[in-house]
């Protein structure tokens, strides 16, 4: 088992630039990039705090930072979080694996979210701790966002195995991030995830 993110073993290099080009053109361009962010903010009072796992260059986190939360945005690759650090001020960005997660300093999170496929660029058999992880940095009761595409390396079955697993319940799943319904055909799924 590689204990090394499938986003470093399973892309080219140079990958993180075009992937933060990718989405500086996109949003040059107005591509609406706020989907996520939208539905995640629909889900919390205003100030509350969120961890944007997997943040990648800050896309998310900096949106919910501008909607009034306060936002941590965590990413095991450093030219993603540099990135973040200089198009999305305001948040704070760390570099960090989600499967170590380890925030001593930080209060517990209202919502942590992983959006982006992150899921799907973990270390192969780290899931369920990346699961844990998270849960152990949201408060009681709190909800852990998480949308990734069907893929044989990650199958739904497992990720729900893992959910149970790290102790915490599906609460509902999406197809989208604008919420349509969920269903054995669906490629997509959001999944709303309580922590006990």
């Amino acid at each position: 088992m590689s204990t090394k993110p499938r986003w470093f073993t399973d892309t080219k290099d140079g990958h993180s630039q075009w992937y933060i080009e990718r989405f500086r053109t996109m949003a040059a361009e107005g591509v609406d990039l706020d989907g996520e962010a939208r539905t995640i903010d629909a889900m919390l009072p205003r100030g509350s705090r969120v961890l944007d796992g997997g943040c990648g260059p800050g896309r998310l986190g900096g949106e919910l930072h501008r909607r009034g939360h306060v936002v941590v945005g965590v990413d095991v690759d450093p030219e993603l979080i540099a990135a973040a650090e200089d198009d999305h001020p305001g948040p704070r960005w760390l570099v960090g694996d989600l499967a170590e997660l380890d925030l001593a300093d930080e209060e517990p999170f209202d919502l942590a979210v992983v959006a982006g496929n992150v899921m799907l660029f973990v270390a192969p058999g780290t899931e369920r701790r990346v699961l844990e992880r998270l849960a152990a940095h949201v408060r009681p009761g709190g909800r852990i966002v998480i949308g990734f595409r069907r893929a044989e390396e990650y199958s739904y079955g497992r990720f729900d195995a893992d959910i149970t697993a790290a102790g915490l319940r599906l609460e509902h799943r999406f197809s989208t991030w604008d919420l349509e319904p969920f269903s054995r055909e669906s490629d997509f799924a959001v999944s709303v995830l309580r922590t006990p």
